[in-house]
């Protein structure tokens, strides 16, 4: 997983305005390739148009959608493009308001979708598209990832040969409400990776995914000979129920809050954020002695490995407090140790790139 630095972010985001003439820190506006299109309660409608952007050096990108029909474009309609010069990757249209296909150098149509809004399903569809620099493209639908049974759900293609770097999106035919168009020139990024939110993306995927990330590429003796890389996860899920699927031992981080104790620019352009980060790490043993002590290892490698590789980084992130919790036996029956982690981390954010 490459989730997205500070340095790569949404550099063109479209909220239902003329694409061309977007305003706001970062951002790249785009061209009117042919056609055009008008603004209407909040949607940029098109019934004939397509707007694109030249990417330069380079070779990934990422596309995200969130559109609805009013009429349904045509069979083969190409709704949006992405081309690194090497492979390309086209959605298309079906010709009906329930699927699209997603074409490379083969086809795959996904179904089951609600493109035509009614009273009963109201909500437009955002779909993310994904091309990287070997050719590989993915698409999510509602940007999920996994199902409930830890299953990929999204598709995916090798891109057809392309020709020329470009970036397109729009339709000729149909009527299509886009109410949103955001695009990264930075990178193939995952719904995890890279999330539409700058708020969410600092919290979640800069703070706690890239701290799973980190323990999952350590050269430390537990972390990587006795903790297999997927036990090692972000804790979106830490019932009881969720945490007996996995084998012991495992290490589960959350960021279950933040907060901005000062801004450091006059009309906070730029803020000071403290984020508490916790990291539980589970054994299991008939022995509890030996649960124990095997999760303190654990633990200590995992903070000797953030705090030397995250904590002293005085221009990205700085660990201004800690403390841990040791878990005791206190049942005749407990076989289970967890010993937490607490840490706060600060993080100086420029707050214009949204």
């Amino acid at each position: 997983m490459t989730v997205a630095k500070t340095t790569q972010y949404w550099n063109s985001r479209m909220n239902g305005t003329d694409p061309t003439g977007l305003t706001g820190n970062f951002q790249d506006v785009w061209t009117a390739a042919s056609g055009s299109g008008s603004a209407s309660g909040g949607n940029w409608v098109i019934t004939s148009g397509t707007y694109t952007i030249t990417p330069t050096t380079n070779t990934a990108y990422t596309f995200v959608a969130c559109l609805s029909y009013t009429t349904a474009p045509n069979n083969d309609e190409v709704l949006i493009k992405l081309d690194n010069g090497t492979h390309k990757v086209e959605v298309k249209g079906t010709g009906n308001a329930t699927s699209l296909k997603l074409v490379g150098d083969s086809t795959v149509t996904v179904s089951n979708l609600d493109l035509l809004l009614t009273e009963s399903k109201p909500v437009p569809l955002v779909l993310r598209l994904t091309l990287d620099s070997t050719g590989v493209a993915k698409m999510y639908v509602h940007e999920i990832i996994q199902d409930d049974n830890a299953e990929d759900i999204f598709s995916s293609v090798t891109g057809a040969s392309g020709s020329s770097k470009i970036v397109q999106w729009g339709n000729t035919s149909g009527n299509i409400k886009w109410s949103n168009v955001y695009y990264s020139k930075f990178g193939a990024f995952t719904p995890e990776e890279l999330m539409t939110s700058a708020f969410a993306q600092n919290a979640v995927p800069r703070m706690g995914i890239s701290i799973v990330d980190l323990l999952k590429n350590t050269e430390k003796i537990y972390l990587k000979s006795q903790v297999p890389d997927s036990n090692i996860m972000y804790g979106y899920d830490i019932s009881s129920e969720m945490i007996n699927r996995y084998t012991v031992p495992n290490i589960h981080v959350i960021v279950p809050s933040v907060e901005s104790p000062s801004f450091d620019s006059l009309a906070g352009s730029k803020t000071t954020q403290n984020y508490d980060v916790v990291v539980y790490v589970t054994t299991r043993g008939t022995n509890y002695e030996n649960a124990y002590r095997q999760g303190l290892n654990i633990l200590g490698e995992v903070f000797d490995e953030l705090y030397t590789k995250t904590g002293v980084s005085g221009t990205t992130d700085s660990l201004i407090s800690y403390n841990a919790e040791f878990d005791t036996k206190m049942d005749d029956d407990e076989t289970v140790c967890v010993h937490t982690l607490n840490l706060t981390y600060m993080r100086r954010i420029d707050m214009r790139q949204r």
